[in-house]
């Protein structure tokens, strides 16, 4: 089997949706479009004025919440709109430039976040630069081989939406992508360079399903590989569309 893209996914609101796409068009310096561009900060967060990027830790997260990773979205990118469910929420769509919807959002986020944690009280956006735990604009590259051998490991079907992954590659041998580290690929017209593994964190074990904590993947990966890296983070060196079912070049 040809490597090819399986899955492309953005999630406009960091920690707090995942919406599956059919196109994207990358571009050098930037990271998946539409993707983390806002945040919801908590109460206890420090941040710079104008606001700035800022580390995972002033913001909600699927490592303090496992109900956030059961939210899913799907966006009007032009609107700037989103519209979010969950398994135990009535749906809502919101714009989070609107101080109002800002307000909104954060309510109907506000029963997913734990109240032992500072609660929601900001949602965040900085021009030109996505949310996303990397200050640098890379897109996230995963294989759904990798998740296979690891489901197989850990005796249960793991969703690909536990590591908030951009783009799924089908038909690698797995952790093939590890060995990429300072090539490069071309998908679709687009060109990327891989840069460095992708360190993962307990938000992984919650199932994005029902948001509860399911399973202990830090420990299998750790057991098994010796580390808890899975996924690789990629840098657009090449403007270019890429759509699902688009070949991957190594």
């Amino acid at each position: 089997m040809r490597a090819r893209v399986a899955h492309l996914v953005r999630h406009p609101i960091k920690s707090a949706g995942h919406e599956p796409v059919e196109t994207a068009a990358l571009s050098p310096g930037a990271a998946f479009p539409f993707d983390r561009v806002w945040a919801v900060a908590h109460a206890a967060a420090r941040l710079a004025e104008p606001p700035e990027w800022a580390p995972k830790l002033q913001f909600l997260r699927g490592w303090g919440s496992a109900g956030l990773m059961a939210v899913a979205c799907t966006s009007d990118a032009a609107a700037g709109r989103v519209t979010l469910s969950h398994p135990q929420l009535q749906g809502a769509s919101f714009r989070p430039d609107d101080p109002g919807d800002a307000a909104r959002l954060i309510d109907w986020l506000r029963p997913l976040w734990p109240d032992t944690r500072p609660e929601p009280a900001r949602v965040v956006r900085v021009p030109g630069q996505a949310m996303t735990d990397q200050e640098q604009p890379l897109v996230s590259i995963n294989s759904l081989s990798s998740l296979a051998e690891l489901s197989d490991e850990m005796g249960q079907e793991l969703s690909i939406h536990r590591f908030r992954g951009n783009i799924w590659i089908e038909g690698l041998p797995p952790r093939a992508e590890l060995e990429l580290i300072g090539q490069e690929i071309g998908i679709g017209n687009a060109r990327l360079r891989i840069e460095k593994p992708i360190g993962r964190c307990r938000a992984t074990g919650a199932n994005p399903g029902t948001g509860r904590q399911d399973a202990d993947v830090m420990a299998a990966l750790s057991g098994r590989f010796g580390h808890t890296d899975f996924g690789v983070f990629a840098r657009v060196i090449q403007a270019g569309a890429v759509a699902l079912g688009d070949e991957v070049h190594l």
